[in-house]
């Protein structure tokens, strides 16, 4: 097989939507669900407007010392969301469905095709309640890297990029992109194409964009779905995925198969479900869009000193290595550090107490991918592994407990009411709640490594906030 591929090829003028990757999460604040009709691996972050499911593999077994993670569901009480809501919108599908003819008509499709993939359309409403009953599983980041970077990933990697050697070959020099990261997507996203989900993209996002609280939103992944069929790029047959429409080999949204998919097998159409080389170049294509720079890893394992200044510990004060070197930072086991020149910023996912990482461009490039700190870093540790690198020397704490949800969000309820800005109360621990638990770790005396522990919570129910 030949390889020409059409790295500027644009499915749609409209750069809306995203990758959406799928759920497991955590004590990143970021929470998912898990179905054994769903896709395996990964994790949604916060801008996800609605995380895939997805069937993870069992943790790895723990210390007793580490607490188990707990899961635990909950209900929305969103007006949009009630028994007499949704069977009004149930009610109302068809007439919904035939609303978005002319929206879909200014985007290519025509009177004929829009009526002939609606034709008969019902809504899944099993969906709603994915929606809006999530189990939350509450892991570290510890748990969660460990869980994704398995042997058994490890080999199946090495494994499927044998297999596709021309492919990967021809991803790198077309776009510049680490191929072993590319491989790493597609490991994490789908265990390499074993779990993709079932749902039919169609009947997904067309119930979620008439059914429930997300109709906005999904109405623009209907009408992009909808292109996707019209014009033969993948079977109606064969577009099937996540309960919220992500689908293929490295799980894309129908607007990001729009602005990032590539028909890089040259055959005339962009098929991410059924060829390797069209939705390996596509993801590589998603990472060059996003800021990767050849030739660059996405991180590296850092040892700290002795007193180490853990307010820098901050995706904001980037440094030069020749900076942190200054610092006293060095890699472990007496590795050579990067360019002098080469910039990073330090990242401590377990804070004070685990392994730390220096930050590249490439690693802000994974996580435009998908916006979690766990995720990207498993995507680049899965890539270094599986091109034959070493675990991290430095092991996780076992003495961590992950917050629930609950906890989470009352921790940031105390935090605001001593005036601390943690943004939203909603218990997504995001850059702002990072920074308050920081001020209030150097207030009280506390290692000042942002991480929302049972530790902080703790001390902020005694401090009698």
């Amino acid at each position: 097989m030949s390889f020409r591929p059409l790295p500027g090829r644009r499915l749609s003028g409209r750069p809306a939507g995203q990758m959406l990757a799928g759920s497991m999460l955590v004590c990143l604040g970021l929470a998912g669900c898990a179905s054994p009709d769903d896709v395996t691996g990964s994790l949604a972050g916060p801008s996800t407007v609605a995380a895939s499911a997805r069937t993870a593999a069992p943790a790895p077994s723990r210390p007793a010392s580490r607490p188990a993670p707990a899961a635990a569901s909950g209900t929305s009480t969103h007006p949009a969301m009630t028994d007499a809501a949704l069977a009004r919108d149930e009610r109302n599908f068809s007439a919904c469905i035939a609303e978005m003819e002319p929206k879909a008509r200014a985007k290519g499709v025509s009177a004929a095709a829009f009526r002939r993939y609606t034709a008969g359309l019902t809504p899944d409403m099993s969906i709603m309640k994915k929606l809006e009953t999530q189990p939350e599983f509450t892991r570290t980041a510890g748990d969660y890297v460990e869980m994704l970077v398995s042997e058994t990933r490890i080999r199946k990697g090495r494994e499927a990029m044998a297999e596709h050697a021309a492919v990967f070959e021809a991803v790198g020099k077309t776009y510049g992109v680490d191929p072993y990261v590319v491989a790493a997507i597609w490991g994490i996203e789908t265990n390499y194409g074993g779990a993709r989900g079932s749902y039919p993209v169609l009947r997904a996002t067309g119930t979620l964009a008439c059914v429930g609280r997300r109709k906005a939103y999904f109405r623009d992944e209907f009408v992009a779905a909808l292109g996707i069929v019209a014009r033969g790029d993948i079977p109606e047959t064969h577009l099937k995925g996540s309960w919220a429409g992500a689908f293929g080999l490295t799980q894309f949204m129908p607007t990001a198969f729009q602005r990032d998919a590539v028909d890089f097998d040259s055959d005339g159409h962009a098929n991410v479900v059924d060829s390797v080389a069209d939705a390996m170049g596509s993801t590589a294509n998603k990472l060059k869009r996003g800021g990767w720079r050849p030739g660059m890893s996405w991180g590296y394992e850092v040892v700290l000193p002795r007193g180490f200044d853990y307010l820098l510990a901050d995706k904001h004060k980037a440094k030069t290595m020749r900076d942190w070197w200054a610092l006293g930072v060095r890699r472990p086991e007496g590795r050579a550090m990067p360019r002098a020149s080469e910039t990073a910023y330090l990242l401590l996912p377990a804070g004070a107490n685990g392994p730390a990482f220096l930050m590249t461009d490439n690693f802000k490039a994974i996580l435009r991918y998908n916006p979690a700190d766990a995720y990207a870093l498993a995507i680049g540790h899965l890539a270094d592994r599986i091109r034959g690198g070493d675990p991290f020397v430095q092991p996780w704490p076992d003495d961590v407990r992950a917050l629930s949800r609950t906890e989470r969000t009352e921790l940031q309820r105390r935090l605001a009411s001593r005036g601390y800005d943690v943004g939203p109360v909603d218990g997504v621990l995001g850059q702002s709640t990072r920074s308050a638990v920081r001020d209030y770790q150097v207030r009280v005396g506390l290692l000042p490594d942002g991480m929302a522990t049972g530790t902080v919570l703790d001390s902020l129910r005694s401090d009698g906030t």
